[in-house]
C-alpha cells in the first residue's frame, strides 16, 4: 500500500468514525463534494493545504492521515469511552453478582 493508499484508507476511516459525509467533509473543507468523491476513488489527491483542512474537519492532526492502520492513536474520547464501558460492565457484574451466585470471571467483556 503506497503513501496515497494510506491516506484515502485513513480520509475515509475518519470521516466515517465521525459520521461525516463527503458532502459534510467539502463543506467543512471549503470545496466540492464531487473532489471529495475523487480523492476517494483515487482520481486526484488533495494539495497539502487541502490536506490540512481535512485533517482539522475530521478532527485529526495530518500526520495521522498518512500512518498506516494499527499505528495511529486513539480518537479523542475513544480512551474515555473505553473506559467507561469497562466501569459499567464492572458495576453491572457487582450489582448482579448476589443474584448469579458470583461475579462473572475477568476476560469475559462483562467482567471488567
Amino acid at each position: 500500500m503506497d503513501l496515497q493508499d494510506i491516506f484515502i484508507c485513513n480520509m475515509k476511516r475518519f470521516r466515517k468514525l465521525r459520521h461525516i459525509t463527503q458532502e459534510q467533509l467539502a463543506e467543512l473543507c471549503g470545496t466540492d463534494t464531487s473532489y471529495i468523491g475523487q480523492i476517494e476513488i483515487r482520481r486526484r489527491f488533495p494539495s497539502l493545504p487541502l490536506v490540512e483542512r481535512i485533517a482539522a474537519a475530521l478532527k485529526v492532526e495530518p500526520y495521522q492521515l498518512y500512518k498506516p492502520q494499527g499505528t495511529e492513536e486513539q480518537l479523542p474520547g475513544q480512551k474515555l469511552q473505553a473506559e467507561l464501558l469497562a466501569a459499567i460492565c464492572t458495576d453491572i457484574s457487582r450489582i448482579l453478582s448476589p443474584y448469579t451466585g458470583s461475579p462473572l470471571p475477568p476476560g469475559t467483556g462483562t467482567g471488567n
